[in-house]
This record gives structure tokens, sequence and C-alpha cells, in this order.
């Protein structure tokens, strides 16, 4: 046995443009996603406890130099990820770099340390798929997408049947605690949703005034 169904649906899906970070190096725009949204994908896609990272090496690279003034230290990682798929385990490793720049000598080796592990990790995970940034390897990011989420989808559809502003203030009432507990993309997703039949309504261009206006 391997992943299941459900797994592998969500390990081939579109990557969600909202998790794309983007940074400038070298002249050239990167798009990445963040570590903590890796790990959050891992417990998700895989489930807590069914795998493990394990940072196999870790390399200086060359001696500290100062920069302007502060130090800098550059380190490479290997970090392996270990899934268990069933009665399967399937393993995968990556290697990173990490770069670290500060006044104090010993936060520029932590910070060097963590990018490393980080870089090193999100490269094991990326071979997984696009949740992971797999991606963003293609140039024409052909598999990043907008992607809606359930909770607004339903939220979308819920406001479609408000007829008025109060049905929209009574909306807002009654799913307030639930919108509260979104994330921020969701809450953003939502906010749309509610603008757009907001402005519907006052437009009168949705069927239900069409019917008052009759």
């Amino acid at each position: 046995m391997t992943f299941a169904p459900d797994q592998l649906e969500m390990l081939t899906a579109p990557l969600d443009k909202a998790r794309v970070a983007t940074r400038e190096q070298g002249g050239k725009t990167l798009s990445y996603i963040e570590a903590w949204h890796a790990i959050a994908e891992a417990n998700r896609i895989f489930g807590f406890g069914q795998w493990d990272r394990e940072t196999v090496e870790l390399r200086q690279l060359g001696e500290p130099r100062d920069v302007s003034g502060k130090m800098r230290v550059g380190y490479s990682a290997r970090v392996r990820i270990t899934v268990r798929a069933g009665d399967t385990v399937i393993i995968r490793e990556g290697c990173g770099f990490g770069s670290g720049i500060d006044k104090d000598a010993d936060q520029a080796h932590e910070s060097a340390l963590k990018e490393a592990e980080s870089d090193a990790m999100k490269r094991a995970l990326m071979t997984f798929g696009n949740a992971f940034g797999l991606a963003l390897y293609d140039k024409t990011q052909a598999n990043v997408a907008t992607v809606v989420s359930a909770v607004v989808q339903t939220a979308t559809a819920s406001l479609a049947m408000c007829r008025d502003e109060a049905d929209l203030k009574e909306w807002s009432a009654t799913n307030g605690e639930m919108i509260a507990g979104l994330s921020e993309v969701e809450k953003q997703g939502v906010r749309k949703a509610y603008a757009a039949r907001q402005s519907a309504i006052k437009s009168a261009t949705n069927p239900f005034d069409q019917q008052k206006a009759a």
C-alpha cells in the first residue's frame, strides 16, 4: 500500500498561488513556499506522526568573514524525510544552503544553520509533489493556480441566498464566529465574496431584486 487516493489528490493538485512567496536575488524574482507552510502541508497530507525529518549532515562552508562590520557565514545541510504510507516507508533527501550575517557571530551561525536546514527540508519534500512547491520548478508555473477552499465555496454559496442588506447583516452575525477562526487567506476569500454579493444587491442585478422590481 502507498498513498491513499485522497492523499494522491492533494499531492497532485495545483499549488495555491496564495501560498507562494517571492524574493529578489541576483536581479531575479524567485518564487518559493515558506518552511512553516511545507511542514503544515506535511502534517495535513501525511498525518501527524506519519512523517519524520532528520538532519543527516551540516557543514560550515569556509570561515566566517567580515562584511561591512558584520560576520557572514554559510552552511550546507542534508535533510532526510521519512513518510509512512500504510505499510510502505518512503525516504527522500534534499540538500540546502543557508547564509547568516550579523554583528554577533553566534547569531550569524544560527541564522545560517536554520536557513540551510529549512532549504534542505523543502527540497526533500518537493519531490512529493505540487503541494510542496514542485510546481514552482516549472518556469511556466502551469500548476500554480488560485485555489478556493471548501469553506470559502460554502460561504459564497450561502451569501448567494442573501436577498438584501438585512440578509447580509444577519449572515454576518450568524457566521462571525466561523469567520474569526479562518486563516487570513480564507478570510480574504470570504470578504471578497461578501463584497461581490453586496455590490450585486446594490446594483439590483441579482434574480431576487429583479423579482422585487417586477
